[in-house]
């Protein structure tokens, strides 16, 4: 037990991050049809990096930083086939949005935009 404890604060606090994590107790070790062991770990298709915590559950963490501080003119646009997320300008969503020379856009664990 006080290696699986170990591992489940080792995956819920990612170094250099604030990314959101999730516990499912008694949650299968199975991904789209593969087997996982304890310690294995897979990224989801909603890009959340899941590891198997057998026979206690499955612990998931956010891959992803989300805009929290943009100006109103701008949107957070997400890729899921790249798992990342870009600040836009609504009018056209080609273009970067583009703060004050010197500003920086502020990035947290704020819930993902909705699909």
């Amino acid at each position: 037990w006080g290696r699986l404890c170990l591992l489940l604060s080792l995956l819920l606090q990612l170094p250099g991050s604030q990314a959101k994590c999730y516990f499912q107790a008694k949650a299968p070790c199975e991904y789209e049809g593969k087997q996982f062991s304890l310690g294995e770990s897979w990224l989801s298709t909603n890009c959340l990096l899941c590891t198997c915590l057998h026979p206690i559950g499955v612990g998931c963490c956010e891959t992803t930083q989300h805009p929290i501080d943009f100006p109103d003119w701008c949107e957070a646009h997400y890729d899921s086939q790249t798992c990342q997320i870009s600040v836009v300008q609504k009018a056209n969503p080609s273009l970067p949005c583009v703060k004050k020379k010197g500003e920086k856009h502020k990035w947290g664990s704020a819930a993902p935009p909705e699909p």
